[in-house]
């Protein structure tokens, strides 16, 4: 099947993309991109959930390529990047993707982060808003009505009934890669950590968005979460469940693209 051929393609090149590897904060990190397509757009970057990487990500990557410079770092422990002794927490991903940020020198972004993701892209947006333009949190964790190892896992579980098969091999080279017990280390730090907190600390354009059919995320989470940031809406993508940036890349990126828009219109 192309789609995952091209999910586990990395590093070799495909559809447009590379890979690449920068020291930050002493780790070498991998980061998957798409080169500048010259439309002026500003860049997206696109920050992966707790057990995956860049690659469940690439679908995404690839349908905004045409129109925005596009990068996708695999957090520190995960995909391609180098393992640090420990699991980071939230706050650690987040000041890892801002030292990140200056390594590529990128100017203000905006940052997609998914599930996991959502919260370190929060967290970032929260505490250095220079460098986000706009924040998408996909299907972002964790609801506080199931915020345990358990409720999460047991909402996962049924999310898996809801996705795509073509999915689960992309998973299960993931967890390989970061280790099952980095994965579950990961889980503790994000049951433990508040998004909602950084949510209202957020100044950029914000959309909350999920599969209308995620069970990981409910709607009422999705639009609790969208009214406690100052300057933010919901929005649901019909048919999808939890992984709505792999099984809905165009979507989300005409969402992505919308969200933008005010602001593309004010650069001379």
């Amino acid at each position: 099947m192309r789609r995952l051929r091209l999910a586990l393609a990395a590093p070799r090149p495909a559809a447009g993309l590379t890979s690449e590897w920068r020291l930050v904060d002493g780790l070498r990190t991998h980061t998957r991109r798409a080169a500048d397509p010259g439309t002026g757009a500003p860049p997206v970057v696109l920050v992966h959930g707790l057990a995956v990487s860049h690659r469940y990500l690439t679908p995404l990557a690839v349908a905004l390529a045409p129109t925005h410079p596009v990068y996708v770092p695999d957090l520190p422990g995960f995909g391609l990047s180098a393992h640090p002794a420990g699991a980071y927490d939230v706050l650690r991903h987040a000041e890892h993707l801002a030292a990140w940020f200056a390594a590529y020198r990128l100017p203000a972004a905006c940052v997609l982060g998914h599930s996991f993701g959502a919260e370190v892209a929060a967290a970032l947006a929260a505490r250095h808003p220079g460098l986000v333009r706009a924040l998408v949190l996909a299907g972002p964790t964790s609801d506080p009505a199931a915020r345990t190892r358990r409720g999460q896992f047991v909402r996962w579980l049924v999310d898996t009934l809801r996705e795509d098969p073509w999915q689960a091999p992309i998973l299960l080279r993931d967890v390989a890669d970061a280790r099952p017990w980095r994965v579950y280390a990961t889980l503790s730090h994000s049951v433990r950590n508040a998004i909602e907190a950084d949510a209202a600390r957020v100044t950029a354009p914000t959309l909350v968005v999920t599969g209308a059919r995620d069970p990981v995320v409910p709607a009422a989470w999705r639009d609790r979460l969208a009214r406690l940031a100052p300057h933010a809406r919901a929005a649901a993508v019909p048919g999808a469940a939890h992984n709505v940036a792999t099984t809905a890349p165009v979507a989300v990126a005409a969402a992505v693209r919308a969200l933008l828009a005010p602001s593309l219109r004010k650069v001379p």
